[in-house]
């Protein structure tokens, strides 16, 4: 199983990112090791999507990183 997942900074932004391993993952985010969001904390896990395969998860990060995937992400999930 594969995760598109959305974190909500700090700042009020939006993060959107895959994993196949969801826990270890929001666990890094908020230890501060990833360096995308390391100066945002703290950050909270708000939703995520269950996948089944890297390559869709890949594609879903992808679309929900774009304009309308934004909208879409902000309307349906958050």
């Amino acid at each position: 199983m594969w995760y598109v997942y959305f974190l909500q900074l700090s700042n009020d932004d939006i993060y959107v990112g895959s994993t196949g391993d969801l826990r270890c993952r929001v666990a890094s985010h908020k230890k501060g090791e990833v360096r995308s969001t390391k100066a945002y904390g703290p950050i909270v896990l708000r939703s995520y999507v269950a996948v089944e395969t890297e390559l869709r998860a890949r594609q879903l990060e992808r679309y929900f990183k774009s304009g309308s995937g934004k909208a879409i992400a902000l309307k349906r999930f958050l």
